[in-house]
């Protein structure tokens, strides 16, 4: 699809404050937005990951579908990212409070990979490509 030129994904969380403290130690940056119900990072020209309090979207989204709040600690998404230093990562997202779903391992579709949950138990996972 190449009329798509960018891409951003947004998370409900319950604390869009302590969500944002957790993004902001696991990609070792600063938001590029930080208002009163939005949070941006920046990861790329091209990639954003945004964070909504559950009550906030939940104006738009309610009634028509279930209040987001009703999904907290489920494992609702999954952000799969490629990094450089698969190990150093892991240990990072373990300092950054991450809750280890699954140590790293070599996986039957090429990568290695490991997974963690955040906060509100969205999946959070690091791979390398398996050479």
């Amino acid at each position: 699809m190449k009329h798509l030129l960018a891409a951003e994904f947004i998370l409900y969380v319950n604390n869009q404050q302590e969500s944002s403290r957790f993004y902001e130690q696991l990609f070792r940056t600063q938001p590029s937005l930080e208002v009163p119900g939005m949070t941006e990072f920046t990861l790329s020209e091209t990639l954003k990951i945004g964070l909504m309090p559950n009550n906030g979207i939940a104006k738009i989204l309610t009634p028509a579908m279930t209040h987001p709040e009703k999904g907290n600690g489920i494992p609702r998404c999954e952000l799969y990212f490629y990094v450089k230093n698969i190990s150093y990562e892991f240990e990072h997202a373990v300092k950054s409070g991450a809750k280890i779903i699954s140590e790293i391992q070599d996986r039957n579709w090429g990568d290695r990979v490991c997974y963690f949950a955040d906060l509100d138990g969205h999946i959070i996972a690091f791979a390398e490509k398996i050479i």
